[in-house]
């Protein structure tokens, strides 16, 4: 494994940590179908959040949330419609979030943006 895919998986590991330490449930991870990815799928209350997590071992090449383009947004509101309608639960509330994690291990600062979408 890449040491690039090493520090993203290690990102939404912590990612899930850091939601379910402030009442998440965790429901799926890495979903795909044919249009891509969603990264994380949690619910709190009634609400159904999708997590897209961006992982950067600094931040000297820009903010992890400036990858996050309006056509990432897009795409991730079509593949949370596909997961909609494919759930196996009631969906009554959907948000679209995303948790930036820079850096590693316990060093790790983990930020949430709740509702990009």
């Amino acid at each position: 494994m890449a040491a690039k895919d090493t520090l993203g998986k290690n990102g939404e590991e912590r990612a899930v940590l850091y939601l379910q330490e402030r009442g998440y449930q965790l429901i799926d991870r890495n979903w795909r179908c044919s249009q891509g990815e969603i990264d994380i799928i949690v619910q709190r209350g009634d609400e159904t959040v999708f997590v897209e997590v961006k992982t950067r071992s600094t931040v000297a090449f820009g903010h992890p949330f400036e990858a996050i383009t309006a056509a990432k947004l897009a795409r991730l509101k079509r593949l949370t419609a596909t997961w909609c309608a494919q759930a196996d639960r009631p969906v009554r509330r959907v948000r679209l979030d995303a948790v930036a994690v820079i850096g590693a291990g316990d060093d790790a600062v983990v930020e949430h943006l709740a509702g990009v979408g």
